[in-house]
């Protein structure tokens, strides 16, 4: 097993369980986005300007430096490197994309980012969240691309598996603009509003994200038996609902969580999600940062 990977082949029951339900996902959002595919044919929406289906894939990790809950966030270290550099070695490691770069407001994180040498766009300092900061880089760049994926900048674990994975679940789900990825909730995470829940159906389309505990039950209580969600922060766009996304007026779910996908759901627009074993959470507040050392240091990640 690489030492570096996070994701893992659970043995219990319970986690063969939830390996079979995630391979599920991903084999009916495969067979279903192909039969929608021949179905709709030339629909411009989903195709490329060169005829091929969501074929040229760019990797975005917006980053800032003036954040509310963690100022400077980007460049604290995480066993000796800027948590910046750990994310853009992982998302390296993605095969499926074509073009990898920083986005940033902030000279100090673009300075940074250039030492280890990553590419960077500068962007404004008008841009309300990383998706936004996303279209605007996608603007600057030389090169067209069919599918937009949004890196968090705070996840220094993050798999490339898992990029190519939502990269897939997009391509094969022409009638999704919005693709991204879930995992287990861990009990003690359930009240945590800086974890994001989500709820799916049975195709594997989200139907809502949330800071509070989705579903939430009568006794107010978590339920261990039931398989809650965690929503973990990566996500992809078709380019051209990427155009679209930042002429959507805020709606009101998007400004009650603050979450930004919903502004995407109550717009009507489709959103594929997988299923995947992923123990590291993002970096969300300094508390988090001995938190995810502590994690590397158990499991011998250097």
């Amino acid at each position: 097993m690489n030492p570096m990977s996070v994701c893992k082949t659970a043995s219990s029951s319970s986690s063969s369980s939830s390996s079979s339900t995630a391979k599920a996902w991903i084999v009916h959002g495969l067979l279903a986005g192909a039969a929608i595919a021949v179905a709709i044919g030339a629909r411009a929406f989903h195709l490329s300007r060169s005829g091929r289906l969501r074929s040229r894939v760019v990797g975005i990790i917006p980053a800032r430096f003036a954040s509310s809950r963690f100022q400077g966030k980007p460049l604290v270290h995480i066993l000796g490197k800027p948590m910046i550099q750990r994310t853009w070695e992982r998302a390296k490691l993605a095969s499926s994309l074509d073009y990898l770069v920083v986005a940033t407001d902030d000279e100090r994180i673009a300075e940074c980012c250039r030492g280890f040498g990553a590419n960077v766009i500068m962007t404004s300092e008008s841009c309300r969240n990383g998706t936004e900061r996303c279209n605007e880089a996608l603007e600057k760049l030389d090169k067209k691309y069919d599918v937009v994926v949004n890196i968090q900048g705070d996840e220094p674990l993050i798999e490339p598996e898992i990029i190519d994975g939502i990269v897939k679940a997009l391509q094969a789900a022409p009638d999704a603009v919005f693709s991204s990825a879930v995992t287990s909730l861990k009990p003690e995470d359930a009240f945590d509003p800086n974890r994001v829940k989500c709820i799916v159906d049975n195709r594997g389309y989200a139907i809502y994200f949330s800071r509070g505990l989705i579903p939430f039950n009568k006794s107010g209580k978590v339920n261990p038996q039931f398989p809650y969600l965690l929503h973990l922060g990566i996500q992809s766009f078709d380019a051209k609902f990427l155009k679209i996304y930042p002429e959507l007026q805020p709606t009101p779910l998007q400004l009650e969580e603050d979450l930004e996908q919903l502004k995407v759901l109550e717009n009507g627009y489709k959103m594929k999600m997988i299923k995947v074993d992923h123990e590291a959470h993002g970096v969300d507040s300094p508390e988090d940062v001995e938190k995810i050392e502590s994690f590397m240091r158990e499991r011998n990640l250097s």
